[in-house]
């Protein structure tokens, strides 16, 4: 009988420890070079990490259809978004081209939290700096922050379809919904669900060596003798 499979909120755990070079690196020796999102995309306050499983969102720069009020993202989509929610979770939001008003904000991001979210990601900008940096175990990755309010220049189109981020080596990193987001001050990074096992393995050794190497460094151990013991630098 085989061995139970780790739950999402187990795998997130192990994801969260580790680093977004390491995960590079990895990456792109399987064969993966171009998975880093825009590195103008990373979290809002440079000591936070991210790391969960992708439920996306994709928006678009118009205004609310006539008759729909209430705002972009408060209507139908942002209830889908809302059940959709999950423990160990991470929204990541494709917004369509708009690059001036702040898509959700300190409230929005309370509801997410909520729901399991462990942060959320966008091409764009977020509203609500103050709010943000006091939310919990929530990491914010976007472009920065911005005052301006979304709902007649931005809103929700669809949910958990896959969507593109914009990349560093690449113009476009596709994102499908259970893909791994793994940020923080170095980056963003997306890892494809197929080979996100796999990833997540080779990877934890990558980080076991390394420590093994800052340790013995640590301890007055030379470069070239560390790195003879742990081949990592």
């Amino acid at each position: 009988m085989s061995a139970q499979e780790p739950s999402v909120v187990e795998l997130q755990a192990r994801w969260d420890k580790i680093r977004v070079a390491n995960i590079y690196d990895t990456l792109d020796e399987m064969g993966y070079p171009n998975q880093c999102l825009d590195l103008g995309i990373r979290p809002l306050f440079m000591h936070q990490h991210l790391a969960g499983q992708a439920i996306t969102v994709r928006g678009t720069a118009a205004p609310i259809p006539r008759g729909e009020e209430g705002g972009s993202w408060v209507g139908n989509f942002f209830e889908q978004l809302r059940n959709s929610l999950y423990p160990g979770c991470v929204v990541i939001v494709e917004c369509g081209g708009e690059q001036h008003a702040g898509k959700f904000g300190e409230m929005t991001s309370w509801a997410l939290k909520q729901g399991g979210a462990h942060g959320i990601v966008l091409d764009s900008y977020i509203r609500d700096w103050l709010g943000l940096e006091i939310i919990p175990n929530f990491t914010p990755c976007a472009r920065g922050t911005s005052p301006i309010e979304s709902s007649a220049r931005w809103r929700m189109t669809a949910v958990n379809s896959t969507i593109g981020m914009p990349g560093t080596l690449t113009s476009r990193v596709r994102v499908n919904p259970g893909d791994w987001i793994i940020g923080e001050a170095d980056g963003v990074i997306v890892v494809p669900q197929a080979i996100a096992m796999e990833t997540l393995v080779k990877v934890e050794d990558l980080e076991r060596r390394e420590q093994g190497m800052r340790e013995d460094a640590a301890k007055g151990m030379s470069f070239d003798d560390a790195y003879k013991k742990w081949g990592r630098a």
